[in-house]
């Protein structure tokens, strides 16, 4: 066999190593951040449906025959 296309497969094989590991990283990373925009999202909701400036009677009766 031919070294030089022995080293060159070993070096392909090298960097499809590395750019894989990268792309696995990268892919991590994102959804690390979508799950904390999600987590934001979601404390936003139940933060915004406790405070109600509403009086108490609002909200009570519906009226479906109008």
């Amino acid at each position: 066999m031919d070294s030089y296309g022995i080293a060159g497969a070993v070096t392909a094989m090298a960097q499809e190593r590395t750019m894989y590991a990268v792309s696995i990283t990268i892919l991590k990373k994102t959804l690390d951040m979508q799950g904390d925009t999600a987590l934001t999202l979601i404390a936003g909701v139940t933060q915004a449906s406790v405070v109600q400036n509403l009086p108490a009677h609002l909200g009570n009766n519906i009226d479906v025959t109008a």
